[in-house]
């Protein structure tokens, strides 16, 4: 109890310091509330990725689509619903473009789940869970992405 009276002291104490010396509170934008629920504004992000469990074949998703383990789609807590994005395996370095439909329990806190298709092509079917980077491309396919 009293290391957390502390901590909040000394945090109080560094933003009223700051608000002296610029005369404004300090603020860093990283993400945005929308309908209740937060989603980044970052276009890079790394952390976890997962795939879908099989029981949620046939699902409607949080956009409405029905989720098939065959198509390139995800969920995520963070990103945007419909956003398009760059999913990279660090471990060797394979990509896939997917668009996010879905959300996750709000207890995970992975950054993705997606689909077997896509965790197969990224090559981590095996291992269940890998490190990766999520680069978000935007609401629609980037021309020289919908060609390939």
């Amino acid at each position: 109890m009293k290391r957390t009276l502390l901590l909040l002291l000394v945090i109080t104490t560094s933003v009223v310091q700051a608000q002296k010396t610029t005369g404004k509170t300090p603020v860093r934008l990283i993400s945005q509330k929308k309908s209740g629920r937060e989603v980044s504004v970052k276009k890079i992000h790394y952390g976890t990725a997962s795939f879908y469990a099989n029981k949620f074949e046939g699902r409607k998703t949080a956009n409405g689509d029905i989720f098939t383990q065959k198509k390139f789609t995800g969920a995520s807590n963070i990103i945007q619903l419909n956003q398009w994005v760059r999913i990279t395996n660090m471990r060797n370095n394979i990509s896939v473009v997917l668009r996010i439909t879905d959300r996750m329990h709000k207890n995970n806190h992975r950054l993705v789940d997606l689909s077997r298709s896509a965790a197969k092509k990224l090559r981590y079917t095996g291992h269940g869970l890998a490190h990766v980077k999520v680069e978000i491309l935007g609401k629609k396919l980037p021309g020289a992405l919908a060609l390939q």
